[in-house]
């Protein structure tokens, strides 16, 4: 059975920090793409930051460039999210998922290639 389990989020201060882990169980991470979607209230869904199997490519939205960082670490199966500079336009529900697929390039993260989604960590930013 798979499973994608968010840890990390929480409260932060605008221009702080916080770091996004997705534990996976049940099947082995790096033979898939993975990725961060987010959902902010009253917003669609989209697609933040998606790393390849390996870990050498990568694909930020424009939003979040030069803030955040996606890594992961395939012997612990487990995938990560830095965030740094945090604004509060950043606050949303955020999900760490599957993809079905790696496709290098801008479509990489696109909503129709998630396999399998975790169950949503919540980050707010706020003074």
């Amino acid at each position: 059975q798979w499973q994608l389990v968010e840890s990390g989020g929480g409260l932060v201060q605008p221009g702080g920090s916080l770091r996004l882990s997705c534990a996976a169980s049940g099947f082995t991470l790096d033979d898939y793409a993975i990725g961060w979607f987010r959902q902010a209230p009253g917003k669609e869904r989209e697609g933040v930051s998606c790393i390849s199997p390996t870990g050498i490519t990568t694909f930020y939205t424009d939003s979040v460039k030069a803030r955040f960082t996606i890594s992961r670490d395939n012997a612990k199966n487990t995938g990560y999210l830095q965030m740094n500079s945090l604004k509060l336009e950043d606050t949303a529900v955020y999900y760490c998922v599957v993809l079905s697929r790696f496709i290098p390039g801008p479509d990489m993260c696109e909503q129709n290639l998630v396999l399998h989604w975790g169950q949503g960590i919540q980050v707010t930013v706020s003074s």
